[in-house]
C-alpha cells in the first residue's frame, strides 16, 4: 500500500519556471495550501526567510520554506530576490526597519524576532541592509548567537494572541511558539507539534502526578503542545486562553481530557 505523501512537505511536480532562491521582504506573510485568499494559513513565513521558489500563478509564488521545508504559495508581492546570505537576526520581540538612519521615517517595516538580515554597513545607532533598511542595531544579534535558555525566549511571549499558523509576536499557535523559542537557542526545530514530537531524542514517562518534570521539558498531547516553566507549570498558546498562558500542567491537562482532546500523549 502506497503511503500518501504529507501536503505539508510534499513538493508537487514544478511546472517550467527554474528554481529560484527568494526571501521574504515583508515583515510576516502567510503561506497557503493554494493560491487563493480565502485559503487557510498553514503557517507563516517572516522578514528575511528564504525559499525555493518555483514559479507563480494568480499573484502567488509556488515556495519550499527553507527553515522547516513547509511548501506551498506566498503572495509574488511578499519576496524578492536573494541576492547573499543573512549575517544578523532580530533578538527582540519585534523591531522597526527604516528607510534611513531615523526613528521619525514614515512606514517603517515591522520586523519580528528571529527576521534575518543582512548588514552591510553602519550609521549611528543604525546597522544598514543590504537592501538599505536600517535598523536599530542593538535588536539585533549576529546569525551565530543563541539565546542560553529557550523557556526565557517563550516567557516573552506571554498575553500574545493565540493565531492559527502564526509565529510571531503579534500572534502565534503552541507549535510556532517552540519552534521559535528553540530556533532563537541555535536548536532548528520542525514547525508541527507531531513532528516536534519526534523531533524529541527522549520520552519520559509519564506520572499520574507527572512527577519528574523540569524546567524545559515539552509536554505533547494529539495536536498541542507546550513547555514547563518549573516542574509543574505549564506555558502554551492554547485556543482556551486564546493566548500564550502560564497554568498549572494538572489543571491544563484535566481541561484538555475533559474537552475530549484527550491525554497526554508524551
Amino acid at each position: 500500500m502506497t503511503e500518501t505523501p504529507d501536503r505539508r512537505f510534499h513538493l508537487l511536480p514544478p511546472d517550467a519556471a527554474p528554481m529560484r532562491r527568494m526571501r521574504v521582504a515583508v515583515g510576516v506573510t502567510p503561506l497557503r495550501p493554494r493560491p487563493d485568499l480565502s485559503a487557510g494559513i498553514d503557517t507563516e513565513m517572516i522578514f528575511g526567510e528564504t525559499a525555493e521558489a518555483y514559479g507563480g500563478e494568480e499573484g502567488f509564488i509556488y515556495v519550499r520554506a527553507e527553515r522547516d521545508g513547509y511548501v506551498g504559495y506566498v503572495a509574488e508581492a511578499a519576496l524578492e530576490a536573494l541576492p547573499a546570505p543573512a549575517t544578523h537576526r532580530v533578538r527582540v520581540l519585534r523591531t522597526f526597519l527604516y528607510a534611513g538612519p531615523s526613528i521619525k521615517l514614515p512606514d517603517p517595516v515591522l520586523a519580528p524576532e528571529g527576521a534575518e538580515l543582512r548588514v552591510v554597513g553602519a550609521k549611528g545607532d543604525f546597522a544598514v541592509t543590504d537592501s538599505g533598511l536600517h535598523a536599530y542595531a542593538a535588536h539585533l544579534e549576529p546569525l551565530s548567537a543563541a539565546a542560553r535558555d529557550h523557556v526565557a525566549v517563550a516567557e516573552r511571549y506571554i498575553g500574545t494572541p493565540y493565531l492559527w499558523g502564526g509565529r510571531t509576536s503579534l500572534g502565534l499557535d503552541c507549535s510556532g511558539l517552540l519552534q521559535t523559542a528553540l530556533r532563537m537557542a541555535g536548536v532548528p526545530a520542525p514547525r508541527d507539534s507531531d513532528l516536534l514530537e519526534r523531533f524529541y531524542p527522549t520520552a519520559l514517562p509519564v506520572t499520574a502526578a507527572f512527577e519528574g518534570l523540569r524546567r524545559g521539558d515539552a509536554v505533547f498531547w494529539k495536536g498541542h503542545v507546550g513547555v514547563m516553566r518549573d516542574p509543574a507549570t505549564l506555558l502554551h498558546a492554547n485556543g482556551h486562553h486564546m493566548e500564550v498562558a502560564s497554568e498549572p500542567l494538572a489543571e491544563a491537562a484535566a481541561r484538555i481530557l475533559a474537552k475530549s482532546f484527550g491525554p497526554i500523549t508524551s
